[in-house]
């Protein structure tokens, strides 16, 4: 049974979502629907990029995802269909493919061309259904559009090493449901610029100088509870999407606050890792 996911900026308060899965089943009733989100800010296409990044590789190979975000289509702004690492994606031509595909790359790309075929004023409900369920069906990418040489890319939003290899600049792109920060720094990136050398972490004004794998070992348990530093300890851990992220132990944005309000970071804020000699 194919499997089609949504990901959107439509929230869960209008119609919109319960459409396109309307659609999708009077289009092709035995296949499955999942919602990954439909909660991504209005337009942001770098958090709808994080989270698809690090949700997709969990469905099985053959998954199609249809990304609505941005999806008004424009001269400037067509509609893709993209097979990559044995996944499907279809949503527009703003950049977000780019940044889901940074490391592999796609092996089978399309500007799809049956808008003629399609009387629509929601791109999602009509074209982005008819070409997912088309793949779903079996069919190719070649019979819903025409081959695609490069795709829209987008620049400005990736971590810059300094010349000496003495510092890593980057950015926050993502705040989750926690109101923990990730930056675009991944474990990687670090590793293989840090070397093992001792560094500082430095994010308006706040200090770290160590990053942990999972936020309870930044705990020591060995003492007793009521002296443990726990419950609003800052740190730094590298998230199940292998980025750095800065976060409050056990946060709670509405009850004792989150990383991105004590610290006052949002999209795009610099965050700079220093390393000693």
């Amino acid at each position: 049974m194919a499997i089609i996911t949504l990901t959107t900026d439509f929230g869960e308060k209008d119609p919109f979502a319960g459409a396109v899965k309307g659609a999708i089943y009077s289009e092709l009733e035995t296949v499955r629907i999942v919602d990954i989100s439909h909660s991504v800010s209005p337009f942001h296409i770098t958090e709808a990029a994080y989270i698809i990044q690090n949700a997709y590789k969990n469905f099985p190979n053959g998954t199609i995802h249809i990304i609505g975000i941005d999806s008004e289509l424009t001269p400037e702004n067509n509609h893709i269909a993209v097979k990559l690492d044995d996944h499907y994606f279809i949503c527009a031509n703003n950049g977000i493919v780019s940044l889901i595909t940074r490391d592999i790359v796609p092996t089978e790309m399309v500007e799809i061309n049956i808008h003629n075929r399609v009387t629509t004023n929601f791109t999602v409900l009509d074209v982005f259904v008819q070409a997912a369920c088309h793949i779903a069906r079996g069919g190719t990418l070649g019979v819903i559009g025409k081959p695609l040489s490069e795709i829209k890319s987008l620049t400005g939003i990736q971590p810059v090493v300094n010349k000496s290899q003495k510092q890593i600049l980057g950015n926050v792109i993502y705040v989750d449901n926690y109101g923990n920060v990730v930056s675009n720094i991944t474990r990687k990136l670090f590793e293989d610029i840090g070397k093992g050398r001792e560094f500082k972490l430095e994010a308006r004004g706040v200090e770290m100088s160590k990053i942990y794998n999972t936020y309870s070992e930044a705990i020591n348990f060995t003492i007793d509870r009521s002296k443990r530093e726990e419950d609003g300890k800052k740190l730094a851990v590298f998230n199940s999407g292998n980025y750095i992220e800065l976060a409050i132990y056990k946060s709670n944005p509405s009850t004792v606050g989150s990383a991105a309000q004590l610290f006052g970071l949002d999209f795009r804020d610099t965050i700079t890792i220093n390393f000693q000699d």
